[in-house]
């Protein structure tokens, strides 16, 4: 008989690393730090991992990853709500460290999957900075809305502090066409995103630093990836509306965006809108099909190397 492949479960936390492989089950605990890191790459070698599965846990788990990729591992980062729900099925309740990491592992082996190529230093850069620039957004309109309902004395210091994120949202901005410019790969394909109309800046930095799969995949596997392919939710004679739920919310979001401008501007989009609507959809179910739209577009310029051309018009023919 084959032995069955080895697969582990990392756990992280701020300062420690807990650690489990099956179908061994061994188990142990290092510290979330430089040495710590090298000791469980070390210890890792002689089991030849087949998968080591870790949770995303919004980045202490960086330099474990970082480190067990540049060792030859393949290295999957799982959301956490999926492991979660696995826990559920389980009827595993109780959570503690060594747990957790007990049913990443069990999760490694009995769902297996698949390892992508992992985003390299100037990728992980332009992520920190585009998710700065949201939280700078965020904060300027949760304090643009407090000026609405405060006291007329404190105002001056909230029109102060707006003043303030303003000019950091302007520095970072400035910062993320830096960094696409200083990148010749980004830059060619930055400037072939924004040949799309619909598609600015904002739009095209956030697809580059925040999907890197993009051109990869087929445009069914994009989709379910951001979120925007329709979910069905039929069950016995139950016939449930389709949704759109999970994938990265942030892609999705500059998808929408770019959709609602490019649903006048964009005469692929605008056809496909208009015709929608007139099949009685509503805004939204039609905003979003759009957003599909243009990514399977994007996807498709992205993996040939083509710039947008403005499609063809349909001929119709008749006897």
């Amino acid at each position: 008989m084959t032995a069955s492949p080895v697969v582990v479960g990392v756990d992280v936390a701020k300062d420690r690393l807990d650690v489990a492989v099956r179908p061994s089950g061994e188990a142990w605990s290092t510290a979330n730090d430089d040495a710590g890191v090298r000791a469980l790459v070390a210890r890792l070698r002689p089991l030849a991992p087949t998968l080591v599965l870790c949770e995303a846990t919004g980045g202490f788990e960086r330099a474990a990853i970082a480190a067990l990729a540049a060792a030859g591992f393949p290295v999957v980062v799982a959301n956490p709500r999926q492991v979660r729900d696995f826990a559920r099925a389980t009827g595993q309740l109780a959570k503690t460290d060594q747990l957790d990491a007990g049913i990443l592992a069990l999760f490694a082996e009995r769902v297996r999957p698949t390892p992508r190529p992992l985003p390299d230093a100037a990728a992980q850069l332009l992520d920190a900075v585009l998710t700065r620039r949201r939280q700078l957004l965020e904060m300027l309109v949760a304090e643009k809305n407090r000026l609405g309902f405060a006291p007329q004395p404190l105002h001056r210091g909230i029109q102060a502090h707006i003043r303030w994120l303003e000019r950091q949202l302007d520095d970072v901005t400035k910062e993320l066409a830096g960094l696409i410019e200083a990148s010749p790969v980004w830059r060619a394909k930055d400037d072939l995103l924004q040949s799309v109309p619909g598609v600015g800046p904002i739009v095209s930095s956030t697809l580059l630093g925040e999907l890197p799969e993009l051109g990869t995949l087929s445009h069914k596997q994009i989709a379910a990836l951001v979120g925007v392919a329709p979910m069905a939710r039929d069950s016995g004679t139950l016939r449930g509306k389709r949704m759109v739920w999970g994938g990265r919310a942030s892609v999705r979001t500059a998808l929408f965006m770019a959709a609602m401008c490019g649903r006048r501007w964009n005469p692929a989009l605008k056809v496909f809108y208009d015709r929608l609507k007139a099949a009685g959809k509503p805004t939204k179910v039609a905003l979003i099909a759009c957003a599909r739209k243009l990514l399977t577009i994007l996807n498709a310029m992205v993996r040939d190397g083509k710039r947008w051309a403005v499609p063809a018009p349909r001929v119709q023919y008749s006897c």
